[in-house]
C-alpha cells in the first residue's frame, strides 16, 4: 500500500512540472481548447475563480489589441507618418498647430504591446498546464484544489510567487520596458534634427553602429580614445583602491600599531562626508587659481599655475589620485573584518618556514582576500566603468577638444553618453554607447566571475 502511494506521489509530481508541449499533446480536448479559451479546463472542472481569472486576462488582452494594440504595432513599424504643422483656421482667422504623430510615443506603445503579448503567451501556457494538471488529478482520483486552496498555497509552497509578484512587476515596468525602448532607439535616427512631434524619426538599421566604428569617422575618432581611457581608468581606479586599502588595513591591524580604533575612525571620517561634496572641494582646491597653486606660488616653487585639471595628462593623474583618496577608506573598512578572520595558524606556519612579510602577503593574505572579495572586486570594476560622479564633478570631462565629437579628454563612455543625450540630444548615438557599455560589462563580469575560486568552490578556501 505504501509503495502504491509513493508511486502515485511521484506520478503526481511529474505532471506538476510538465512542459507546455507535453501538456498540450497529451491533454484531452478540454485541455487543448484551454489554449483558445483560457481557463476552460478549470471552469469545467469546478475551479471557477481560477478559470475566470485566466479568461478575464485573455479578454482584457484581446480588448486592448482590438482597440489600441494593432494600431500600436502599425505605428511602431512606421514610427508615425503625420507631421505636426500649422493650419489656418478660417473661422478664427489664425494659424493653429494640427496635432501630428509622435515617433517616441509610437515606439513606446509598440514596446508595451510587445511586452503584453509575451505576457499573454505566458498566460496561455499557464492555462494549458493548469488544465492538464486538473485533468491528471481527476484521472488519478485526487482532490481538485479549490480557490481557497490556491490562496493557502500562496503562504506555503507558492510563497515565492506571492512575494516576487510586485518586484517582478516593478522590474518589468521600470527596467525591461525602458531597456527594450533604449535598445530600439539605437536603430533609429532620433537626434537633434528629428525631435517629435515637430519632426519624426525613422528606422535606419545598423547605420549608427557603423558610424560608431567606421574608420576615419568623427564618432570613431572619439569612441576609441574614450573607450581606451575608460578601460584604463577602471582598471587603475579599481586595483589602486583595492591594494592600497588592503595595505592600509594590514598596517592598522598589525600587532605593533597603537590606537587602532583612532586610525580607523580617522579614515572612516572621510566616508561620512558626501562624495559630491568631497569632489567639488577637490575641484576647487586643484583649480588654476585654487589653494594648491596659490600656496606653491607663495613659496616660490612655481611661477605659473600647474594645470591640474586643464592639461589632459595631469587631469587624468589628478582624477586617479583623488579617487584613491575617496575610495581607499571604503576598501580599508570592508577588508578589515576579512583580514581578522584569516586563520592565525597559516601565518605561524609561514614564519616557522622562514617566510618574510612579502611572501606571507603574496601566498596567504592576497589569495585569501581575492577568494573572498572577487565578486566585490568585479562590482567595483563595473562601478568604475560607470563612475559618473568623479569625472563630471572634477573636470566635467574636460579639457575640451575639437578633435572629439561632443567629448573631452577625460570623458568616460558614461559621461560622453550624458553629453550626447542631455546636452546635445543625440539620443540614437547615446543608445549605441549604452548598448556597448552593457555588452562590455556583461561579458567581462560573467567571464571573470565564472573563472574565480568564489564561483568554482563556494564551500571553503583552500
Amino acid at each position: 500500500m505504501a509503495g502504491k502511494k509513493h508511486k502515485t506521489t511521484e506520478k503526481s509530481a511529474s505532471y506538476n512540472d510538465t512542459s507546455f508541449g507535453t501538456a498540450f499533446m497529451k491533454g484531452n480536448i478540454i485541455t487543448k481548447l484551454s489554449a483558445v479559451v483560457f481557463g476552460l479546463g478549470n471552469i469545467l472542472h469546478k475551479q471557477i475563480i481560477r478559470g475566470l481569472l485566466l479568461l478575464g486576462m485573455e479578454a482584457a488582452y484581446l480588448s486592448y489589441m482590438l482597440n489600441k494594440g494593432f494600431k500600436a504595432i502599425g505605428d511602431m513599424i512606421t514610427l508615425g507618418t503625420n507631421l505636426q504643422e500649422e493650419v489656418f483656421n478660417e473661422k478664427k482667422q489664425i494659424y493653429e498647430y494640427a496635432v501630428g504623430d509622435n515617433s517616441m510615443l509610437c515606439l513606446l506603445y509598440g514596446v508595451i504591446t510587445f511586452v503584453l503579448t509575451v505576457t499573454f503567451l505566458f498566460v496561455l501556457v499557464s492555462s494549458v498546464k493548469s488544465a492538464y494538471n486538473t485533468q491528471k488529478r481527476i484521472e488519478l482520483e485526487k482532490p481538485v484544489p479549490t480557490f481557497g486552496d490556491d490562496l493557502k498555497s500562496l503562504g506555503q509552497q507558492n510563497l515565492h510567487k506571492a512575494l516576487l509578484f510586485i518586484p517582478i512587476l516593478g522590474v518589468l515596468c521600470f527596467t525591461i520596458i525602458p531597456l527594450i525602448f533604449m535598445i530600439l532607439i539605437a536603430f533609429t535616427n532620433y537626434d537633434q534634427k528629428h525631435q517629435p512631434p515637430g519632426n519624426l524619426f525613422d528606422w535606419i538599421g545598423f547605420d549608427n553602429f557603423i558610424a560608431m566604428f567606421k574608420t576615419g569617422g568623427d564618432l570613431a575618432k572619439t569612441f576609441w580614445p574614450v573607450f581606451s581611457w575608460t578601460i584604463i581608468w577602471a582598471v587603475i581606479a579599481t586595483f589602486s583602491c583595492y591594494i592600497l586599502g588592503m595595505l592600509l588595513a594590514l598596517i592598522i591591524n598589525r600587532e605593533g600599531t597603537h590606537f587602532k580604533s583612532f586610525w580607523r575612525f580617522l579614515f572612516v571620517l572621510s566616508i561620512a562626508v558626501p562624495q559630491f561634496v568631497s569632489l567639488l572641494t577637490m575641484s576647487t582646491i586643484f583649480n588654476t587659481n585654487g589653494p594648491v597653486n596659490s600656496f606653491l606660488r607663495t613659496l616660490g616653487l612655481i611661477s605659473t599655475p600647474i594645470p591640474f585639471l586643464t592639461d589632459p595628462t595631469l587631469a587624468k593623474i589628478t582624477i586617479i589620485c583623488v579617487n584613491i583618496w575617496i575610495g581607499v577608506p571604503f576598501t580599508m573598512l570592508s577588508t578589515t573584518g576579512i583580514l581578522q578572520n584569516i586563520p592565525k595558524d597559516l601565518y605561524e606556519a609561514a614564519r616557522v618556514d622562514g617566510a618574510n612579510a612579502f611572501v606571507t602577503f603574496m601566498k596567504i593574505t592576497l589569495p585569501y582576500m581575492l577568494f573572498v572579495t572577487t565578486p566585490s572586486l568585479i562590482t567595483a570594476f563595473t562601478g568604475n566603468i560607470n563612475n559618473f560622479n568623479v569625472i563630471f564633478l572634477l573636470t566635467g570631462g574636460g579639457p575640451q577638444t575639437l578633435d572629439y565629437y561632443y567629448a573631452g579628454k577625460t570623458d568616460l563612455l558614461v559621461t560622453w553618453l550624458y553629453k550626447m543625450t542631455i546636452t546635445n540630444k543625440e539620443y540614437s548615438y547615446g543608445a549605441v554607447i549604452g548598448i556597448i557599455v552593457f555588452i562590455i560589462l556583461a561579458v567581462t563580469s560573467l567571464l571573470t566571475y565564472r573563472r574565480t575560486g568564489s564561483y568554482k568552490d563556494e564551500e571553503a578556501f583552500q
